[in-house]
């Protein structure tokens, strides 16, 4: 009987629809309403495992771009443009120089996340435009992560790179450093679109790094579209989607555009009206994505995310599982002790942060107390931008059963539209008609769960 054998998941299928949008973040909020406030951390043993969990990823903040992209609202550092070559024109740049003492100075002052350490497992350089940055200073920041919390020698160290801001030399000595992965800021296969969203290179730079990262022997390597762009037409999309798969990435990253407050784009356009697609076409180009790439092998495991078998990011899934992680740089994030800490997006600021982190004036470290509905919510939230969903029962063992049959009875109503799917231990689809039968008591859709751990 299925009651026996239950592990509910939940997985959804995004849309931009506005008659088919998923639960929100404030109804989940009411929904776990009866979980208890102000968790200590002597209150929950499950709670306190989570909270206490050693943090083994990092994510560095490398701000420096070239020139501001049209839908960019990151905190960056434009440099402009110079007469030299594109690759080595900024090696001896002290804005840069500077920003790298300064962001070891900050990982020096950095508390551990808890009482005992562990190696990173996982370095991202993000940006910004990380392949900006000269190896030499890369080295320094990896010598101070290195003698602060360890690295693993297997650990995965991402670099973000756009086209035209490397070239073999540079990419084989960053190799040379550790860098095993390199995600590609390629965004669209058209000179056009790129020149419309104010970015530093063209199509023909596209396939010179592309070039670049094969020849050099990059053994996982990931490729960042975005859709959505104004003026942007279901066959530009096709194509940019069929050349990435030509290309032969490992990864690909399809992000769809959010035009932000204080950008370009949130000046010249409106969401929803010309140029910008409508929600609908927005929907069809994410379905395209997801038909095409899916077609050419490549798994769809998480809403953002597609790879070829065992090339998922082992750093997003840092995030995905909500684990903790530091984050080091200008207007980055960590999470740690339950909390979620970032630091000032202005440089002055960010300045006036390390200055204060050294002298104790400021702990980011997280407290003993956390709200145990905010880290329930960010659970569900981020299990279900994944392929695999929120394990209920999992939820069920740190929040409690009566959390479990709450949630479920909040997504009802998407479970019976279609748009969230209840699996079972097999990943099979659970009928409409099972879900309701197993929500309709507490206690029996606790004992489900409660058998089912016992097995």
């Amino acid at each position: 009987m299925l009651k026996s054998s239950f592990i509910t998941l939940l997985s959804t299928f995004p849309t931009k629809s506005k008659t088919t949008k998923l639960i929100s973040s404030q109804t989940i909020n009411n929904t776990l309403s009866h979980t208890p406030q102000p968790v200590q951390q002597n209150a929950s043993p499950n709670l306190t495992t989570i909270t206490a969990t050693i943090p083994t990823s990092a994510y560095i903040h490398l701000p420096f771009c070239r020139k501001r992209c049209h839908y960019c609202d990151f905190p960056i550092v434009a440099l402009g443009s110079s007469s030299g070559s594109t690759q080595t024109s900024h090696d001896d740049d002290p804005r840069i120089s500077n920003y790298i003492r300064l962001l070891c100075r900050e990982i020096n002052a950095t508390k551990l996340g808890c009482n005992t350490n562990a190696p990173l497992e996982s370095v991202f350089f993000g940006g910004g435009t990380p392949s900006l940055v000269p190896p030499r200073l890369v080295l320094s920041i990896l010598d101070t992560l290195r003698a602060k919390f360890g690295l693993n020698l297997d650990a995965e160290m991402s670099m973000e790179m756009d086209p035209g801001t490397f070239d073999a030399t540079k990419l084989k000595e960053l190799m040379e450093l550790g860098v095993n992965r390199v995600s590609l800021g390629v965004q669209a296969f058209q000179d056009g679109l790129l020149k419309s969203c104010g970015r530093a290179h063209g199509v023909k730079e596209v396939y010179e790094a592309i070039e670049i990262v094969k020849s050099c022997g990059v053994e996982n390597w990931s490729m960042d579209l975005i859709s959505s762009l104004p003026h942007q037409t279901p066959e530009m999309w096709e194509e940019s989607l069929r050349l990435t798969i030509e290309s032969q990435p490992d990864h690909v990253s399809v992000y769809d555009l959010q035009v932000e407050q204080g950008t370009k784009f949130g000046i010249l356009y409106t969401p929803g009206e010309f140029p910008l697609p409508s929600e609908t076409q927005s929907a069809n180009f994410y379905r395209m994505a997801s038909s095409m790439l899916s077609s050419a092998g490549y798994n769809h495991y998480e809403i953002s995310s597609y790879c070829k078998n065992g090339f998922e990011c082992k750093h997003n899934f840092t995030y995905w599982k909500n684990k903790p992680f530091y984050g080091f740089g200008l207007g980055s994030a960590s999470y740690l002790g339950g909390l979620r800490f970032s630091r000032p997006r202005k440089m002055k600021e960010f300045v006036d942060y390390v200055q204060n982190l050294e002298n104790g004036v400021v702990d980011c470290c997280g407290s003993n107390q956390i709200d145990a509905k905010d880290l329930a919510m960010d659970v569900v939230m981020l299990s279900l931008r994944t392929a695999r969903g929120l394990d209920l029962k999992s939820f069920g063992e740190v929040f409690g059963h009566p959390a479990v049959h709450s949630l479920c009875r909040a997504y009802k109503p998407y479970v019976e539209s279609g748009h969230v799917v209840c699996l079972d231990k097999q990943r099979s689809a659970v009928t409409v008609e099972e879900f309701n039968t197993l929500i309709l008591s507490e206690n029996e859709i606790g004992n489900g769960l409660a058998l089912h751990s016992a097995q």
